[in-house]
């Protein structure tokens, strides 16, 4: 049994190791941009406290979060580096960004004259050169300077960026290539108006595969974490460098039983055993973040080996079949998602058996679950 898990039945492990290593590749990959590390939706998974001092303590540059309410409490807890609210921020908590140096996304009309004239507030102003979600539209740049420029001479516009839809898949750049064409043409009217910010369009795919995308700052996300963005760009590039997974989940053997043959499993008698069987009990399920589309098709590992999910997944419990697995104890060590030994259930592993992407598996994962940074 693992001596981790601080008398908890399931908790994820972060390896601090494999996240300098991951730093380290993408400042030879980024070598002239500034980093940002996109902390948003808990850290993807890592827990957003953690994940922000350890990536503060290895020198990154920025910090970006999808809104103030997370990134009040990296102030609270004495993170000093640069930060970025992405997403949309509620007018009546502009003040508290304003007081805690908190740089504010703005991105449509209504945001930008929500902005108090007084306020000695930072901004990025976004644009949508394609992908349809938050963004002015490139041809209201001039407006957009004008307005601020007239009717907001104590805000400071920091940062110009956009984001792109496409940049996953290194075989297909044309989209990509047609937003940075209409970012630069904000970019060149910022630049007529003697204004120098901090321009950035690039995230994890589009720091690897359009170096030319990389401008002045690269928003970092899933590639810090050790996934690829997508299984495009790894085929494209594994070969280049490499990402390691810094998160592992785990839990406990909570009991084990042996059945007959002809026995059901799970709710609603799903799972049909045709073979005497040896089956694990896990106090884990759904409500943890173990997709229920996982029913009868999962895999876990058990002292090294694979261990298929039986039947249905429940809120809180998982049965899997432990047969052909030699000397399992109840309190034996599970992982749910990672390595153990020579053994591994990879994020994309997982997302391609539940129909969706690593993205999700790991951001889904309950926050209340103890994160352990080893």
């Amino acid at each position: 049994m693992s001596k981790n898990n601080n008398g908890i039945r399931t908790w994820i492990e972060v390896d601090r190791g494999r996240l300098k290593l991951n730093y380290e590749t993408f400042r030879q990959i980024v070598s002239q941009a500034a980093i940002m590390a996109v902390c948003k939706s808990n850290a993807y998974g890592h827990s957003f406290i953690d994940y922000a001092q350890e990536m503060e303590k290895l020198g990154i540059d920025w910090l970006g979060l999808d809104s103030i309410l997370e990134a009040l409490p990296l102030r609270q807890n004495g993170l000093t580096k640069p930060m970025l609210v992405l997403g949309y921020t509620l007018p009546e908590m502009i003040g508290e960004a304003a007081a805690n140096n908190i740089s504010l996304t703005v991105s449509n009309w209504e945001a930008v004259k929500n902005l108090p004239r007084d306020a000695k507030l930072k901004i990025h102003l976004k644009f949508d050169t394609g992908m349809c979600r938050q963004g002015f539209f490139p041809e209201e740049v001039e407006k957009v300077l004008d307005y601020c420029e007239k009717e907001l001479p104590q805000v400071e516009i920091e940062g110009v960026f956009t984001h792109f839809a496409g940049a996953k898949n290194p075989a297909f750049p044309q989209g990509t290539k047609e937003q940075l064409t209409k970012f630069q043409v904000v970019l060149d009217a910022v630049a007529k108006r003697g204004l120098k910010p901090i321009r950035h369009a690039a995230a994890t795919s589009g720091a690897i595969v359009f170096p030319q995308a990389q401008f002045d700052m690269v928003r970092l996300g899933i590639g810090l974490y050790g996934l690829w963005p997508s299984q495009e760009v790894k085929y494209a590039y594994s070969d280049k460098f490499a990402l390691k997974p810094i998160l592992t989940w785990k839990t406990v053997v909570a009991e084990i039983k042996s059945v007959p043959a002809g026995s059901r499993v799970g709710y609603d008698f799903t799972e049909l055993l045709e073979r005497p069987t040896t089956i694990g009990i896990l106090p884990i399920g759904y409500w943890h973040g173990y997709d229920r589309s996982l029913s009868s098709i999962g895999k876990v590992l058990v002292n090294g080996h694979r261990a298929r999910v039986l039947g249905r997944v429940s809120m809180d419990i998982i049965t899997v079949d432990l047969t052909d697995i030699p000397d399992v104890q109840v309190g034996s060590e599970v992982v749910l998602l990672g390595e153990q030994g020579s053994a591994e259930m990879s994020a994309d592993e997982m997302a391609s058996l539940a129909d969706t992407s690593s993205y999700e598996i790991i951001t889904r994962l309950n926050p209340l679950i103890k994160r352990i940074y080893v």
